[in-house]
């Protein structure tokens, strides 16, 4: 994991785009927790709008436009109180995201979205998905253990670019 991290370290440090950024802690995400589908989500709440700001699958998921935030019960857990969601059936995953059968025909069915706090703020999301029941509670802890610093300097590099 140390080679992950330095990797990662490097990449962001020479990185000259928020894509380079993204794609850095993407990486490490695949690295160390795995993943089949790598998102971020900035979010606005003043406008009350989400932008996908990075994606490795960029034909499915492309990183045009916005599109509104929908309050639901995933919004009051990631952005009211700023706790990592966790669906590991694409049944959980289609009570929360109207792209359901999208996740399920990339061969995922197993989702962890982290949020990302700016000054105690949420800025962004980072979305991870995986085969159903990938995400178990150990992956979830070393998500947020491992994940949670790289993706707020990610961010931050992003938001300066």
């Amino acid at each position: 994991m140390n080679a992950a991290l330095t990797n990662f370290e490097t990449a962001l440090s020479s990185a000259k785009t928020e894509t380079e950024a993204f794609e850095a802690l993407c990486v490490l995400a695949k690295a160390t927790v795995g993943a089949k589908l790598f998102t971020v989500m900035t979010v606005d709440m003043d406008a009350m709008l989400a932008r996908r700001a990075y994606t490795d699958d960029a034909e499915n998921y492309p990183t045009s436009g916005t599109k509104p935030i929908t309050i639901n019960s995933w919004f009051e857990q990631v952005h009211e109180r700023k706790e990592t969601f966790v669906a590991n059936t694409l049944e959980d995953i289609a009570k929360v995201f109207p792209d359901s059968e999208l996740i399920g025909k990339l061969g995922c069915g197993s989702v962890i979205n982290l949020p990302i706090l700016i000054d105690g703020e949420l800025a962004a999301t980072v979305n991870i998905l995986h085969e159903e029941g990938y995400y178990t509670p150990e992956r979830v802890t070393q998500t947020q253990d491992i994940l949670s610093g790289p993706a707020k300097a990610a961010l931050r590099f992003a938001q300066a670019d």
